[in-house]
Order: C-alpha cells, then sequence, then structure tokens
C-alpha cells in the first residue's frame, strides 16, 4: 500500500468509513443475534436448548471456512466491487434463514450467512486505511471494528427482544435489512477506483502462515472457545439458572456488548504499552471471571460478572491483532480475515461443548470452568508464542 492516498473531502472520508462501520455492525449482529434467542428457536422449531447450539456453530464454521475462500474467489475484483458482493451475499442468505421452513434449513443458511464474514472484516479494514493518510490509519480501523462492538450493545440486544415479541424469523429479517443499508451506503460513499492495490494471495498467504503467526491463531481459537461455551448459552445461564424474567434479557446482553466495548478500549491503551502483558493480563482475569461462575449467586452479581468476563476477553482482543500484524506485516487482508476465522473457530468449538455439557443436564454454570480451562490452554499458547518470539529475537542478534 502506498504512503500517499489521495485527497478526499473530510465529509465522504467519514461516509466510507461509516459505510464500513454499518457492514460490521450487520455482520456482527448476526454473529451473535442467536445467543439472545435460543429459548424462542427451542420453543418454535421443536429442538431441545443443546441442539441450538448447532445454529451458532454452523455460522461460525461458515466464518472459519468462507474468510479463505472468499479471498481466493475475490482476489482480482475491485476492492469496492468485492466489498458489495459479500454484503449480498450477506443479505440474501439471511433472507433466506428468515424464510428457513425447517430447523435443518435454518442450520444450512446460517453456514452460507457465515461464509462472506470474515472476508468482509479483512478487506473492510484495509479499505479503512486506504481512506486515510497513515497517521489516521489506525483511527480508520477503530471505526470498522466499532460497528461490531456497537453491535452487541445495540444490535443484538434489539434484534432479542424482536424475536421475544414477534419471532426469530423477525429477527433474521432486521438482519438482512441491516446489510442491504450496508450495501447501499458503500455503494453510494466508496468510490469504485479504491487505490487498494490487489494483494498477491502467494505474498499474502505465505506472509501469514508462519511459526510466529500459527501459535496466535491458535491462541485465539483455543481461549476465545472459553467466551462461546458460556456466551452461546447466556439464556438459559441467566433465565434458567439466575432466574432472570426473559423479558430482561436484551439488557443482560446489553450489558456484556458494553463490557465488550470497553474492554476493547482499556486492551487498546494497554496494548500501546505492552503488548506482552496486555494479552497476558487479559487472559489472565478472563479466566479468573470464568472460572468463579458457579460461585455466584443473584442476578445482580451474574450480570456483573458476565460484563467482567466480556470485558476481559476483548481486552485481549486488540495485543492479538497486533502481534499479528507485526508477524505477518505483508498480509493485512488475510491477517484481519484469519483473525476473525480464528475467532470464530472458538466459536464453534465453544457452542458445541457447551452443547453437550447443557445436554448431558448439568448445570449452564458449570460451563464457567469448563471456558476457564479453554482460556488457561490459550494463555499457555500465548506464552509459548511470546517466549518463541524472544528466541528468536535472542538468535537474531546473534
Amino acid at each position: 500500500m502506498t504512503d500517499v492516498v489521495p485527497t478526499r473531502r473530510p465529509t465522504r472520508v467519514a461516509a466510507g468509513l461509516l459505510a464500513l462501520a454499518l457492514g460490521t455492525f450487520a455482520v456482527g449482529t448476526s454473529e451473535f443475534v442467536v445467543m439472545g434467542m435460543v429459548s424462542v428457536l427451542s420453543e418454535s422449531l421443536g429442538v431441545s436448548v443443546s441442539a441450538t447450539g448447532a445454529v451458532v456453530t454452523a455460522y461460525a464454521i461458515g466464518v472459519a471456512v468462507g474468510a479463505p475462500l472468499m479471498i481466493l474467489a475475490l482476489n482480482r475484483v475491485p476492492r469496492q466491487r468485492a466489498l458489495l458482493v459479500l454484503l449480498g451475499m450477506f443479505v440474501v442468505s439471511h433472507v433466506a434463514a428468515a424464510c428457513a421452513p425447517t430447523f435443518e434449513w435454518l442450520v444450512v443458511l446460517r453456514f452460507v450467512g457465515g461464509l462472506p464474514h470474515g472476508a468482509f472484516f479483512g478487506l473492510a479494514a484495509v479499505v479503512a486505511t486506504s481512506l486515510v493518510p497513515p497517521s489516521a490509519q489506525g483511527r480508520a480501523v477503530a471505526v470498522v471494528i466499532a460497528g461490531l462492538t456497537v453491535a452487541n450493545v445495540v444490535g443484538v440486544p434489539a434484534a432479542t427482544a424482536l424475536a421475544q415479541h414477534a419471532g426469530w424469523r423477525a429477527s433474521f429479517g432486521v438482519v438482512a435489512a441491516l446489510g442491504a443499508i450496508a450495501l447501499v451506503t458503500v455503494a453510494a460513499s466508496l468510490p469504485a477506483d479504491l487505490d487498494v492495490p490487489l494483494p498477491s494471495i502467494r505474498g499474502e498467504f505465505g506472509g501469514l502462515f508462519n511459526r510466529h503467526s500459527l501459535l496466535t491463531i491458535a491462541t485465539v481459537a483455543v481461549g476465545f472457545s472459553g467466551l462461546f461455551a458460556v456466551y452461546a448459552y447466556i439464556d438459559p445461564l441467566m433465565t434458567q439458572h439466575f432466574g432472570l424474567d426473559e423479558a430482561h434479557l436484551p439488557w443482560v446482553l446489553a450489558v456484556v456488548g458494553i463490557g465488550f466495548t470497553v474492554g476493547t478500549l482499556i486492551g487498546g491503551w494497554a496494548t500501546d504499552r505492552s503488548v506482552r502483558w496486555a494479552l497476558i493480563g487479559g487472559l489472565l482475569v478472563f479466566a479468573v471471571a470464568l472460572a468463579v461462575l458457579p460461585l455466584t449467586t443473584g442476578v445482580a452479581a451474574a450480570v456483573a460478572l458476565l460484563f467482567v468476563i466480556g470485558g476481559a476477553s476483548f481486552a485481549a482482543e486488540p495485543p492479538i491483532q497486533k502481534r499479528l500484524i507485526d508477524q505477518a506485516p505483508d498480509a493485512p487482508t488475510v491477517a484481519s480475515a484469519t483473525n476473525q476465522s480464528a475467532f470464530n473457530v472458538a466459536n464453534a468449538i465453544g457452542a458445541a461443548v457447551g452443547g453437550v455439557i447443557i445436554a448431558s443436564g448439568a448445570s449452564p454454570a458449570t460451563l464457567g470452568p469448563i471456558g476457564a480451562g479453554f482460556v488457561v490452554a490459550g494463555l499457555v499458547l500465548a506464552v509459548l508464542s511470546l517466549v518463541n518470539d524472544r528466541s528468536t529475537t535472542a538468535a537474531s542478534s546473534r
């Protein structure tokens, strides 16, 4: 990417960044929308609560598989057009999901809906940096990521409330509408001739898949499984175990979303000071918070703990993203997309393991220590990655 970008009016740049953020808001809402309507899906489709985890897992697998496939398929397509293709796929798949005749069809269509997710995030981050000078690129990427965190504060709780009052089909229809708004906004706000060089796939994938990057990717895939083992079943955890009125569940989801946002900000601040300690500290607090979940009593204490879990988990995300960028400087698109893939591999693993535990008849609160075990395993991988970096640096200096 060149260091000099074409001069654009500030309003044009702001509109372009807003369009990309609307896209991440839509896909972010879709990624987490099922978490708050597990009971609604279970009752409407006649399946067990544990079986609804397949809907979460299917989307996550779609993201993990789709990120590299979509990047390969759209490698030579101009960046604005590629974004429109991805959003178009997203809209069509969610309209189809809203009309799914059976539970099995919904699972399949959730997989299809996840395919464009990771590639959109990767391309959106790269396109955002092309709109601004180098000195503002960090803030541009932050705007794009903000779409995801705002989705958890506003989009997911609103979709959950809608599902409770109008059914899950209405929620998927609204997500499709959000994607359509983002598509129109991207088409209107981003120039067709974006100054973004078409990447060399061999160079990008070759630059990403090295020993250092693979350990960081494994940290995400394993460690964040702990988050989704609990978050995928936050509905039965709060309503069945802690006795929360289902009507208040959207507010709990909003609190967790605020935790995600606060954690991201704290993680970004800590990363600027020490990537190593930001990563280790975030994962340690994350593991401890999950481990004490069965000891928690009362709705208020449970909500406060979920806020900490959400904040600590996303506080570990900025140092992970920074490490991936540092470890694969020549692979920006693939690095961003692969981070999303690893995140959703964790989503799939956590939801699947949580479903098995719930199906066994265990209390949803037992998912906390199980999730903590995943986070501790991720922490071990993170430490190995950091030690590997230091040994490589020492060898290079010798």
